[in-house]
């Protein structure tokens, strides 16, 4: 077996179908409740919806979602609330801000350059607006379904918490 990247190992590969998957599904559920606040959560077996809806709209949009990501809808794999663009954000950020800061070799030094600082993690968040998506469509998502399918959804409720687990396989 030839790996070109790390993408193509198994247990990645089947993870970043299921993160497809998993904002298809979010994307399906907000079409039919628009001011709930729902999350997810992405792995090998499956993916979590995090959220107050019933299981049988999680099953359906889950099964919905994978129709659609069939047919060719590929944006649906990417999702504007998705980690990447968080993660993306506080490292452009925090990078571009810890630049100015690395030369300063005293504290007045560093608080003369904290506005210049701020200016430049501002200008990372900023920059990093259009990489996220970028990010999840080349290597965090992959929306080619393959034979990928779900085998079951489960409700559970963790103190006021409500998950659903959806399994999938290949």
């Amino acid at each position: 077996m030839r790996l070109n990247s790390i993408r193509d190992l198994p247990l990645v590969g089947v993870t970043r179908r299921n993160h497809a998957l998993e904002h298809a599904t979010l994307h399906v559920l907000e079409e039919k409740y628009p001011n709930r606040m729902l999350g997810g959560h992405s792995n090998p077996t499956g993916f979590f919806i995090v959220g107050d809806v019933p299981m049988e709209a999680v099953a359906d949009a889950a099964t919905e979602a994978l129709r659609r990501l069939r047919l060719g809808e590929s944006q649906l794999a990417i999702h504007p609330g998705c980690g990447t663009n968080m993660v993306t954000s506080m490292l452009l950020g925090a990078t571009l801000g810890w630049f100015v800061l690395r030369g300063a070799r005293s504290t007045v030094a560093r608080v003369l350059r904290m506005p210049v600082a701020f200016g430049f993690a501002v200008l990372g968040i900023l920059l990093s607006r259009p990489l996220g998506p970028v990010l999840q469509q080349k290597l965090t998502t992959d929306a080619e379904m393959g034979g990928l399918r779900v085998t079951d959804v489960r409700r559970s409720l963790k103190g006021r918490v409500t998950a659903h687990r959806v399994l999938t396989a290949t």
